[in-house]
């Protein structure tokens, strides 16, 4: 008879597949043999542990499943695949963090040694996400510094909350103005009205926000360089002592500052992305684009409430957006869980209540104010 513990081995062992399936990914996609490398050893030691939860399932007397990646890293496979692995190591960095302690109560995981691999893991997808690259070794180290530090963020998070702001925000107005009873084409003017003020209001507040980013960059970068011109002894010693502050030995972090100080070109963009945390090829990113994609992303979460009403009125009409809303806002809050490590169901679930709590209140005030003023 299998023992209590074997739902907890094949939860286990659900978490290992998935891991290993998503730096296999990783792996293919990478362009840069070493970190591909990197992202093999992960996986490789994921499959180890994989093995480890089959062998206690076996002990235990229960059967072994032939488990598949589950639906939450599928999906940063897929977007791996389509964006490259520099979009998901934000993502996959906050998972591994929430996930590095999960061994340390488990008897069985401390036998084996499984808690300090997890930890391992967490520091070194933090090190490849833009944080310190001193748990790593070799020639990794030079190519990794800057190299994901131009992402401004979890681009993944950005993309998900952006549609959810559309969306939340206008299906508020649409409801809100139906709640007051006027008329299909006035909630539909008033729901297109929205789209685009709000889609436009968020470019604004984007391109100003990139701009002036990009702006102060350029400054730091440009006092940078006259410091490097006037004082380069002091600009090598502050270069060594970060290298020392990484975790590399006092010889090795002098050496390093002096072959890269001898190259001013060399010197100031490693100075940049090392003192400053400057990646000077991207300075955050461009404006334009940065606009663009919060226009689109807004528009496009904004256009559930607001799309039926191109086809149907009144009450239908109503009951249509609230269900391409409703399943709008499920599917974006599902999508938090990627980054939240929440369980996809109860992720889309809560989204849907608090969205549906927005929409019911601005109706509710919508409806005194449409009789307050005899509409």
């Amino acid at each position: 008879m299998p023992k209590p513990d074997a739902s907890r081995y094949r939860a286990n062992l659900q978490g290992e597949v998935d891991s290993a399936s998503l730096y296999r990914t990783l792996a293919e996609v990478e362009t840069n043999p070493e970190l591909a490398q990197v992202y093999r050893r992960l996986a490789a030691v994921e499959e180890a542990h994989a093995e480890f939860w089959r062998k206690e399932l076996q002990a235990s007397g229960a059967v072994v499943p032939q488990l598949r990646p589950d639906l939450k890293s599928k999906t940063l496979r897929w977007l791996a695949r389509r964006f490259g692995p520099s979009f998901v190591l934000p993502t996959l960095s906050t998972l591994e963090h929430l996930d590095s302690g999960h061994y340390d109560t488990q008897s069985e995981a401390v036998a084996g040694g499984l808690p300090a691999a997890e930890r391992s893991h967490a520091r070194i997808i933090e090190a490849l996400a833009g944080g310190s690259p001193a748990v790593l070794s070799g020639g990794v180290l030079a190519r990794l510094e800057g190299r994901h530090k131009g992402l401004g963020g979890n681009a993944l998070r950005a993309a998900v909350l952006g549609a959810n702001d559309g969306l939340v925000s206008n299906m508020s107005l649409v409801m809100g103005v139906a709640g007051a009873q006027l008329s299909g084409h006035a909630i539909l003017v008033t729901g297109l009205a929205g789209l685009l003020a709000g889609a436009c209001s968020m470019a604004m507040g984007e391109w100003v926000s990139v701009s002036t980013a990009r702006e102060s960059f350029e400054r730091q970068i440009a006092t940078e360089a006259q410091e490097l011109d006037q004082v380069p002894e002091e600009e090598e010693e502050e270069l060594a002592l970060i290298y020392q502050a990484k975790g590399l030995p006092e010889d090795q972090a002098r050496a390093l500052a002096a072959r890269l100080i001898a190259n001013k070109s060399t010197a100031l963009d490693t100075l940049a992305r090392e003192e400053l945390g400057i990646d000077p090829k991207e300075l955050g990113g461009s404006a334009w684009t940065a606009a663009a994609t919060s226009f689109w992303l807004f528009a496009a979460g904004a256009a559930f409430p607001v799309a039926p009403y191109f086809l149907l009125s009144g009450w239908n009409a109503l009951v249509a957006s609230l269900v391409a809303s409703g399943t709008a806002l499920f599917v974006t809050g599902a999508g938090t869980s990627l980054f939240t490590g929440r369980g996809w169901f109860f992720s889309g679930a809560r989204q849907l209540l608090i969205g549906s709590a927005a929409a019911l209140v601005t109706f509710g005030i919508g409806r005194v104010i449409g009789v307050a003023i005899g509409t």
